[in-house]
């Protein structure tokens, strides 16, 4: 089916190719043609080898069209973690919807543009930035997406500008988008000593087969502090690829948490450089499937220069017939002295047909480092159910709560309490079944 996109993009280029300034033409050009050299990636491809994009690669998916759905401001409340007064950035079926979103305020010094407008108003950051750290060369995915790029988020987060509070991106797919893909596109850069956050958020409205192929480029000023959280809640039908892609400067600290738990199908890429001495980055996540779908991860950390440290803990709660991927790397280059790395991936199994392939992975060519990383794959601990079940708690609930603690060991990591608060009650309601459980989860029954 790459010919497919091969035709599409030929005739995306006669209406307009998304618009915008004459140097982006043939970005988008050698993108499509890069993609076109690399097709889809294949089990054979190293990273791809435990997770098949067969589901997308043989299926016709067309761009969404430019109108976007009506979508009432109501229908936003559920995704908005409670905090009204946070600014959002809602864009429906990939396109951005201005009347739903409130930008930040001028004292913030965060400065955010729809893709479309900031062609017009901001060319010059664009020009120096997009592209730049989101390589398409060798990733078929992000090769797509810059070929089509046309609306997303452009963030400018002013040098020593410190965010009160975080700013919301929020993709909703409406319940008539069978068949179409959108390929969001955003752009962050963090200014010198600032500190901001940014959610990025995924949800559905009703539960069509649909395609995500996101992509979000990342720039780290020197002593910038930026945390970035992705929230995952697909249509079960639908298919999900994002990318995150950084490159950090001097004293920077990126933090990173990836929640997911929708889609038939879904990947996530962290992927950082480390280029700056001093800086560091703590990646951290959780996924939970069940039924027969299929959830990859894929981290690559890249020690660039000296005195560098990361963090990473990965958990996944697999039942029914769900496959979980986790592949991460750490790369130490021989002038990354003094590096310290630590990586972990547990998984919890909670029934006999559950799988999970887990990859974490040390490449290092510094002699002066410490650096360690592991995996678990196993069952909820009898003994634990034993106690529990002695001191008069019945045995489903005891599994459920043991399971809920699991997932809550990693949720504690999110430093926004109202986001891991909601992360915590979506958790508890599907393993503790305190609430409406699984279609709570992904927003069902709110379709227009």
């Amino acid at each position: 089916m790459t010919q497919t996109y091969l035709q599409e993009f030929t005739a995306f280029s006669a209406n307009g190719a998304g618009r915008g300034p004459a140097w982006v033409a043939p970005v988008r050009r050698a993108a499509i043609e890069r993609f076109g050299a690399l097709g889809f990636p294949t089990p054979k491809n190293e990273d791809w080898h435990f997770t098949s994009v067969s589901p997308i690669a043989e299926r016709v998916f067309s761009l969404a069209p430019r109108e976007t759905r009506h979508v009432s401001a109501a229908q936003c409340v559920p995704f908005l973690f409670g905090q009204a007064a946070w600014p959002v950035m809602v864009f429906v079926n990939g396109r951005y919807a201005a009347s739903l979103s409130t930008e930040p305020g001028e004292s913030s010094g965060i400065r955010v543009l729809d893709l479309a407008r900031a062609w017009r108003e901001d060319d010059a950051l664009l020009e120096q930035h997009l592209t730049k750290v989101a390589s398409y060369d060798r990733a078929a995915f992000t090769a797509l997406n810059t070929a089509f790029m046309y609306d997303g988020a452009v963030i400018h987060i002013g040098a020593d500008a410190d965010a009160p509070h975080p700013l919301h991106l929020l993709f909703i797919s409406t319940g008539d988008v069978e068949g179409r893909v959108a390929h969001p596109r955003n752009l962050i850069v963090a200014e010198r000593g600032s500190r901001a956050t940014v959610i990025e958020s995924y949800v559905a409205l009703g539960n069509a087969p649909y395609f995500t192929n996101g992509v979000t480029e990342v720039t780290l000023r020197d002593g910038a502090t930026f945390t970035h959280l992705k929230v995952q809640r697909e249509s079960e039908q639908a298919y999900h690829v994002g990318t995150v892609q950084v490159e950090q400067g001097r004293d920077t600290h990126f933090v990173q948490f990836s929640f997911a738990s929708g889609a038939a199908l879904s990947r996530t890429n962290v992927y950082t450089l480390l280029n700056g001495a001093g800086c560091g980055a703590t990646l951290n996540g959780l996924y939970m499937v069940d039924g027969t779908q299929h959830v990859d991860h894929q981290t690559r950390i890249e020690h660039a220069q000296p005195n560098t440290f990361s963090r990473e803990m990965y958990k996944g709660i697999l039942d029914g017939a769900s496959h979980g991927v986790f592949n991460g790397q750490v790369y130490v280059r021989p002038v990354a002295q003094q590096t310290d790395g630590k990586q972990e991936n547990n998984n919890l199994l909670l029934s006999r047909q559950a799988r999970v392939d887990t990859k974490p992975q040390l490449e290092i060519y510094a002699d002066d480092v410490k650096c360690t990383h592991g995996a678990t794959v196993g069952r909820l601990d009898d003994t634990a159910l034993f106690y529990m079940k002695s001191r008069g708690i019945g045995q489903d609930t005891a599994r459920k709560l043991l399971t809920y603690a699991f997932a809550a060991g990693v949720l504690e990591h999110i430093g926004q309490e109202p986001v891991r608060e909601e992360l915590e009650r979506l958790t508890l309601n599907r393993f503790a079944g305190t609430g409406t459980g699984h279609s709570e989860q992904h927003g069902h029954g709110t379709g227009t």
